[in-house]
């Protein structure tokens, strides 16, 4: 086998290795309990929440939604020491006057609130909600904005990484080692051989007896004899 064909070999599993750890997008989001989320710290000016929605959507996520307290804990900090503390920030989530509730944008159940103790207005209509990095608090607001200071987005990881337990991914991990050690092994045995075979180097294996005299000595063995046989 050719020196060069040992990447090619290697690259599907590689690649399979690096898939295993590799769950967010890029370097620059941050994972969290299953799901990646990225700050965009920029500044822009908009005509309603769609237009900070579509922030988000460009890349594959959408609007952040908080499940429970660690998950807003975690968003705070990342916030503070990541993120550079920015105000208010915009939350993926509007109220849907059809019934009557609060939705998240990513269509995520709504299993955690952090109202702050504020009245609900009479007039719900157009209202979404902000996290207020300095208590960690939510409140609503109006969704017609007209500019933000930035816009935090969440995704998902792919279903089958998010549900593989510990144990799986360990197995995974071994399995994709082993497979890539043994492929490199059985990569190098076969270079060797090939080697010393075209090299003219081949070891052979016989049952057959063999004679510890070359023919010349075969030779000099039988005229001997026959001279022998003369003085006879």
């Amino acid at each position: 086998m050719p020196r060069a064909a040992l990447p090619t070999l290697l690259l599907p599993l590689l690649g399979l290795a690096a898939a295993t750890v590799a769950d967010c997008p890029s370097s620059t989001w941050v994972q969290f309990q299953g799901s990646c989320y990225i700050f965009l710290q920029e500044a822009i000016k908009v005509e309603s929440i769609e237009d900070v929605r579509k922030q988000c959507t460009d890349r594959g996520a959408d609007m952040v939604s908080i499940h429970n307290e660690e998950e807003n804990a975690f968003i705070l900090d990342s916030l503070k020491k990541q993120w550079k503390d920015p105000g208010d920030i915009l939350l993926g989530m509007f109220y849907d006057t059809d019934d009557a509730s609060f939705k998240w944008f990513d269509n995520s159940n709504m299993t955690f609130i952090k109202w702050t103790d504020q009245e609900d207005d009479e007039d719900l209509i157009d209202t979404c909600a902000f996290l207020h990095t300095k208590t960690g608090q939510w409140t609503k607001g109006n969704c017609e904005v007209s500019s933000v200071e930035g816009t935090l987005c969440k995704a998902s990881i792919p279903y089958e990484k998010k549900y593989l337990s510990d144990n799986h991914i360990l197995i995974s991990a071994l399995v994709v080692a082993s497979t890539v050690i043994l492929t490199v092994l059985g990569a190098i045995i076969w270079f060797l051989y090939k080697r010393n075979s075209d090299s003219g180097f081949t070891t052979v294996f016989s049952t057959a007896p063999q004679s510890p005299y070359n023919d010349d000595c075969v030779l000099v063995v039988a005229e001997e004899n026959e001279y022998a046989v003369q003085l006879d």
